[in-house]
C-alpha cells in the first residue's frame, strides 16, 4: 500500500528531537517534504541531504518561539510538526524537585504547545496542517514528573484537536518498547495519509513489521 498525502498540506516539516530522529527525517523527505530538524549544536547523524539542522534549545522558551520561523526561512511553509523531542530523567515520589519538576514539563509538555501555537498561526491560509507528537503511556513510579508530563501531552494533543478543527489535525504516536525508528516514521506518513484523523493516537507495538 503506498500513501497518499493531501495536496493541501504545505511539503515542509519540522522536526524536534535532535539526530536521533534520523528515519522520521528520511521518510519525510521520502513523501516528497523539505525537512528541518530542530538539534543540539556539534552533532551528526545520517540525515537526507536537503535536511537542514536547526540548532536550538526547546528549555530555554525563546528559542522555542522562534522555531517556527526560522524553519520556515530555512525551508518554505510548514505544514507538518513532528513533537518527538524528550527529555527524561529519573525522579521518584521521594525525591522530585522543582528542578526536574519544571525540566520534564518545560521540554515535553510547553515546549510542544508554544510550537502548536506558533504553528497554526502561520499556517497559510487554505492550506491544511498536521501536528504529530510523540507520547508514552507508561506508568512509572520511578519517573513521576517525566510521566505526567507524557500523558498532559495527551491531553493537549486531544485539546488542540478540537482547538483547531479543521485547519489543523493533531495525533499522537505513543510507541512501545519493540517499535523501531522506521515503524514510528511509517506511523507518521499513515496519520498524514489519513484526512479525516485527529485527536487519535496510533501505538506502534513492533508486531507488524515495516509497511510496504
Amino acid at each position: 500500500m503506498k500513501f497518499r498525502i493531501p495536496d493541501s498540506i504545505p511539503r515542509a516539516a519540522l522536526i524536534t528531537g535532535g539526530w536521533q530522529q534520523s528515519a522520521m527525517a528520511h521518510a519525510l523527505a521520502d513523501a516528497g517534504f523539505s525537512v528541518a530538524l530542530q538539534c543540539q549544536a556539534g552533532g551528526e547523524a545520517d540525515l537526507p541531504a536537503s535536511a537542514v539542522p536547526l540548532p536550538a534549545d526547546l528549555s530555554d522558551e525563546a528559542q522555542t518561539t522562534a522555531l517556527i520561523a526560522r524553519a520556515t526561512t530555512a525551508i518554505g511553509p510548514i505544514g507538518v510538526l513532528i513533537n518527538a523531542a524528550v527529555t527524561l530523567e529519573p525522579d521518584a515520589w521521594n525525591d522530585t524537585t522543582r528542578t526536574t519538576w519544571d525540566m520534564h514539563i518545560e521540554t515535553n509538555l510547553r515546549a510542544p504547545f508554544v510550537l502548536i501555537q506558533r504553528f497554526a498561526q502561520a499556517l497559510p491560509p487554505s492550506r491544511e496542517g498536521v501536528v504529530i507528537n510523540l507520547l508514552d503511556q507508561r506508568i512509572c513510579p520511578r519517573l513521576v514528573s517525566y510521566t505526567l508530563s507524557k500523558a498532559a501531552l495527551w491531553s493537549l494533543t486531544q485539546t488542540m484537536a478540537l482547538a483547531l478543527a479543521p485547519a489543523v489535525r493533531v495525533n499522537g504516536i505513543s510507541p512501545v518498547s519493540g517499535a523501531s525508528q522506521d515503524e514510528i516514521a511509517n506511523a507518521a506518513i499513515a496519520i498524514l495519509a489519513l484526512p479525516s484523523m485527529t485527536g487519535q493516537m496510533i501505538v506502534p507495538d513492533g508486531a507488524g513489521g515495516s509497511a510496504p
